[in-house]
C-alpha cells in the first residue's frame, strides 16, 4: 500500500484527540536529575517580550583596526545597516556611515588601520530579470567619504576579493566582465578612483583565485568535466601549472584552501580528512600534495576550524563536542584566555579580534544560558572593560541552561543532544518542544545560546534538541548512517527523543509539539503526517516540502557529479524492484491527511529552500482547515530583520499556547 493511502485512512481512524504513547519509564541519569534540581528550585522566570530574544546586537562581528585604536561594528539605526567606528580606549562612537535605504551590509573588514571595505548588496535587473548584486566601497574613517571599487563592467558579483594590502593602499578583485567570461584578477588603489590594472588573466574554468600576503597570485580553481583543476605557482616568476584533478570532489574539497599560503613557499594549512575519518589540521604541500605533518587532532571530535595569526601561523584549533572547544597553539594565547576565564566566570569566552601587535582585545564572554556581552581587553594597562551587552534588554538571569543529554535509538544507535528546562516549574509531565536543526548533513546543534531555544522555555515549554543521525561533529561513521534515512531513520530518531522525555516522565505524551526551521521544518510537517498519533501540533519556518521538486530545483546549482551524490544521500537505497519513491516522504503529496494544527512560514526571497515549497504545502492541506501561515515578503533563507524574527517568535507563541498551552 503507498504510504499516502495509509496515511489518509490513518486520518480517518484516529481520533483527533488520540495523543501520546505507552512507553515504559526509565531511570533517570544523573545529569537530568541536577538539571530537574535547578530547574525546579529556581523562581519561575517573568515573561520576556519576543523583541528582547530578536534584538540585534551585532558585537559578534566587532572588529578592531590592525593598531588597535578602532573598533568596527555593524549597527541598525531605525531598521537601517550602519557601520559604527568607536574609540578602543574609550568604547565610544566616533562616526557612523548609513547604508542607503533598500541596501544592506553584507561584510566588513579593515584595510590597514584608518580604511573600511564595505560590500552592499541590493536588487537590481539584469537584461530584464531580476538578480541581486554586491557592490565594494571603501569607507575613509578620518574623511568619512566612501570610495567604489570596481570595473564600470562586471557582472553583480562585485565584492570578490582576493587580497588587501597590509598597509591598505590597494587591494585584488576577481571580476566576471560579462556571463561569457571566466573572472579576472584586477589590482585597485584604496586611495583613489580608478578603472582598475588587470593583474591575472582568466584561465577556463577557473572560478576562485587565490593569493599570499603580498599580494602575488598563486593559485585558482576551476571544475571542469566534472573535476576539479587546481592551477598553482610557487611564485611571482614561476609559470602556473596543474597540480591535481580530484576524482571525489565532494570528500576532497576540503584542500583548496590556499589563504595561508606564504611568499616563498609552497606549505600552507588545511583542515583535512584523516584515514580514520576524523577531521584534523595539518601542513600541507600544495606543489607536491602531500601532508607534511598534522599540527593537531582530537581522537573523539573533527576539528572544525582553525586560527591564524598575521603571519600564517596557526594560533588556535577548534572542535565540538557539547560545547566549541578552543585548543590554543599560542601558549601565551592560552595564559591569556585561562586568565580572562578566571575573571569573567563565564563558561564560554573567545578572543574575536586582535590587533597586530596583540596590545588590545575584544573579548566575548557568555554561555548556554547567557548570551554575553563583549570586552575590550588591553593586557599592558591590565584593564578590561565591558564594550557592549549582547542582548542588552534580556534580563540573562531569568533564563534557564540547557544540560547535554544521550539516548538509545530503536536501532541501539546513541544520539546526543540538548534537554532545557523551564523554570519554576515541576519537571514531570511538561508540554515539550522537539526542535530538531537544519542541514540534515554535517549541521549539529551545540551546548551555546540560542534565543529560540530561550524563548520556548520561557513560555513553560521543555526543549529537546536532538543531534540525530547524519548530523556533523560525531565522524563520519555516525554522519553516513543518515544516509537514505530522510523521513525515515532520522525521523525515528526524533520520536525516539519523545519517547526518551516521556519515559523520565518530564514530557506528558499529549502535549508534544515538533518546531524547526529549513530541515528542521521538514521533520516537524512529516512529524504530525507520519506519526498523528504522537504529536499535537507542528510549526515550520523555511520548511521543505517535497523532495523531488527540491531534487530539481538542487540540480540547476551543483555539478552532474555532485548532484548525483547528493541524490544518492536523500534517496538512498530500498529492498524493492521499484526503487524508492520520495513522494513517500513529502509532507506535499501526503498534506491531505493532516489532522493537526500546522503553521507554516517562510520567506518569499528564500533562494534556498525556495518559496514555492510553501506554496505547495498550503495549497494541498488547504481542505483540512488545519494550516495556518505567515509569509516574510523581504526575508530568504534566514531572518534578516529583527522585526521578522519578533513576528516569528510572537506567532509561534500564540500558536502554541492555543494548541498546546504551557498552562
Amino acid at each position: 500500500m503507498r504510504r499516502w493511502l495509509l496515511l489518509e485512512l490513518l486520518s480517518i481512524l484516529l481520533p483527533v484527540a488520540a495523543l501520546g504513547q505507552t512507553v515504559q519509564p526509565v531511570a533517570m541519569p544523573e545529569f537530568v536529575k541536577a538539571a530537574v534540581e535547578r530547574a525546579e528550585s529556581a523562581p519561575r522566570a517573568a515573561t520576556i517580550p519576543a523583541s528582547s530574544f530578536a534584538e540585534r546586537n551585532e558585537v559578534g562581528g566587532a572588529r578592531l583596526s590592525p593598531d588597535g585604536r578602532l573598533i568596527a561594528m555593524r549597527i541598525s539605526v531605525e531598521g537601517n545597516a550602519n557601520l559604527a567606528i568607536f574609540d578602543a580606549a574609550t568604547r565610544r562612537p566616533l562616526s557612523r556611515m548609513e547604508v542607503p535605504e533598500k541596501l544592506d551590509l553584507k561584510w566588513f573588514q579593515w584595510a590597514g588601520s584608518g580604511k573600511v571595505l564595505m560590500s552592499v548588496t541590493g536588487t537590481g535587473r539584469l537584461v530584464g530579470v531580476d538578480v541581486r548584486y554586491s557592490k565594494l566601497y571603501v569607507m575613509d574613517v578620518e574623511q568619512g567619504s566612501l570610495l567604489y571599487i570596481g570595473h564600470p563592467y562586471q557582472l553583480p558579483d562585485g565584492d570578490d576579493v582576493v587580497h588587501v594590502a597590509d598597509d591598505g593602499s590597494f587591494l585584488l578583485l576577481s571580476i566576471m566582465p560579462s556571463a561569457w567570461d571566466w573572472p579576472l584578477v584586477y589590482r585597485f588603489s584604496l586611495n583613489e578612483k580608478g578603472r582598475g590594472e588587470a593583474v591575472q588573466t582568466q584561465k577556463r574554468g577557473v572560478t576562485r583565485w587565490y593569493a599570499d600576503e603580498t599580494g602575488v597570485v598563486r593559485a585558482g580553481v576551476a571544475w571542469i568535466d566534472d573535476g576539479w583543476r587546481v592551477h598553482y605557482r610557487s611564485g611571482p616568476d614561476a609559470d602556473f601549472i596543474r597540480v591535481d584533478k580530484l576524482v571525489e570532489p565532494s570528500e576532497d574539497s576540503w584542500r583548496w584552501d590556499f589563504s595561508q599560503v606564504r611568499a616563498g613557499s609552497d606549505i600552507g594549512y588545511v583542515v583535512g580528512k584523516q584515514d580514520n575519518g576524523r577531521y584534523a589540521l595539518m601542513r600541507f604541500n600544495y606543489a607536491t600534495q602531500e601532508v607534511v605533518e598534522t599540527v593537531y587532532a582530537n581522537p573523539d571530535w573533527d576539528v572544525e576550524e582553525a586560527w591564524f595569526n598575521s603571519s600564517g601561523q596557526p594560533i588556535a584549533a577548534l572542535y565540538n563536542s557539547e560545547r566549541e572547544n578552543i585548543v590554543w597553539l599560542d601558549p601565551e594565547l592560552a595564559k591569556t584566555h585561562t586568565a580572562l576565564s578566571g575573571v569573567l566566570q563565564e563558561s564560554e569566552l573567545r578572543i574575536i579580534s586582535r590587533d597586530r601587535a596583540g596590545q588590545r582585545m575584544l573579548v566575548w564572554a557568555g554561555g548556554p544560558g547567557d548570551p554575553g556581552a563583549l570586552y575590550v581587553f588591553t593586557p599592558a594597562e591590565g584593564r578590561l572593560d565591558l564594550f557592549q551587552q549582547v542582548r542588552p534588554n534580556l534580563d540573562f538571569t531569568q533564563l534557564v541552561e540547557p544540560v547535554p543529554i544521550r539516548y538509545s535509538a530503536r536501532d541501539g544507535t546513541m544520539i546526543e543532544g540538548y534537554l532545557t528546562l523551564p523554570r519554576g516549574r515541576k519537571a514531570k509531565g511538561l508540554p515539550l518542544i522537539i526542535l530538531p536543526h537544519g542541514g540534515p548533513y554535517g549541521i549539529r546543534d551545540t551546548l551555546t545560546y540560542n534565543d529560540e531555544v530561550q524563548f520556548l522555555a520561557n513560555r513553560g515549554y521543555a526543549v529537546l534538541q536532538p543531534n540525530y543521525r547524519g548530523s556533523g561533529g560525531y565522524g563520519e561513521a555516525f554522519e553516513k548512517l543518515g544516509d537514505g534515512e530522510i523521513g525515515r531513520g532520522m525521523q525515528d530518531d526524533i520520536d525516539d527523543a519523545m519517547d526518551w522525555a516521556v519515559g523520565l516522565g518530564i514530557a506528558d505524551p499529549a502535549r508534544v509539539c515538533v518546531v524547526g526551521s529549513s530541515y528542521g521544518g521538514y521533520a516537524a510537517m512529516w512529524a504530525v503526517l507520519r506519526n498523528p498519533e504522537r504529536y499535537r501540533c507542528a510549526a515550520s519556518f523555511a520548511g521543505v516540502s517535497d523532495w523531488q521538486a527540491i531534487l530539481r530545483y538542487d540540480r540547476g546549482f551543483f555539478t552532474r557529479k555532485f548532484f548525483n551524490e547528493w541524490r544518492d544521500r536523500v534517496e538512498g537505497e530500498e529492498d524493492s524492484d521499484e526503487g524508492v519513491d520520495l513522494a513517500d516522504y513529502s509532507p506535499v503529496k501526503n498534506g491531505k491527511a493532516l489532522t493537526r494544527p500546522l503553521l507554516l512560514a517562510h520567506g518569499k526571497e528564500d533562494a534556498r529552500v525556495p518559496f514555492s515549497q510553501f506554496t505547495a504545502m498550503r495549497g494541498a492541506a488547504k481542505d483540512t482547515g488545519l494550516v495556518e501561515t505567515l509569509v516574510f515578503k523581504d526575508e530568504g533563507h534566514n531572518f534578516d530583520k529583527k522585526e521578522s524574527e519578533q513576528q516569528w517568535y510572537d506567532t509561534l507563541g500564540t500558536f502554541l499556547a492555543k494548541h498546546n498551552p504551557a498552562d
